[in-house]
């Protein structure tokens, strides 16, 4: 199970077909507590960059960016109820998204965990 990391501090796992989206521990500490997320509906085409996620915390307002081409298969509705969830389990059970990839080979230009480590420094 592969796991990438982007510039914008999401982090995408690659399970068979699909990969699974989220934001780093990094992020959700500089974010704060979360208290709103707004997810994309099932079924919706993003291109890279797209801004598809509205998360809100007690600090600011952010959006979170396609971090490939492809169609969202699943969202996670938990985290809809339960925005808490993103800060308590960032890399696990606080995931936004399902997307399928138009091209898996994608995640090849993304960093590893210890390339975003000495990015985020």
């Amino acid at each position: 199970m592969t796991t990438k990391f982007t510039e914008e501090h999401e982090w995408i796992r690659r399970e068979d077909d699909v990969v699974l989206v989220g934001i780093t521990e990094h992020a959700a500490t500089q974010l704060g507590d979360l208290v709103f997320v707004e997810l994309p509906d099932v079924g919706t085409q993003v291109a890279k960059d797209d801004e598809i996620v509205v998360i809100e915390s007690v600090k600011a307002a952010s959006d979170i960016l396609a971090p490939m081409d492809g169609e969202i298969v699943e969202v996670n509705e938990a985290v809809v109820e339960n925005p808490a969830m993103v800060n308590e389990d960032p890399m696990g059970k606080g995931w936004f998204f399902k997307l399928k990839p138009e091209d898996m080979s994608a995640m090849d230009d993304m960093m590893d965990e210890a390339a975003y480590k000495k990015f985020v420094g």
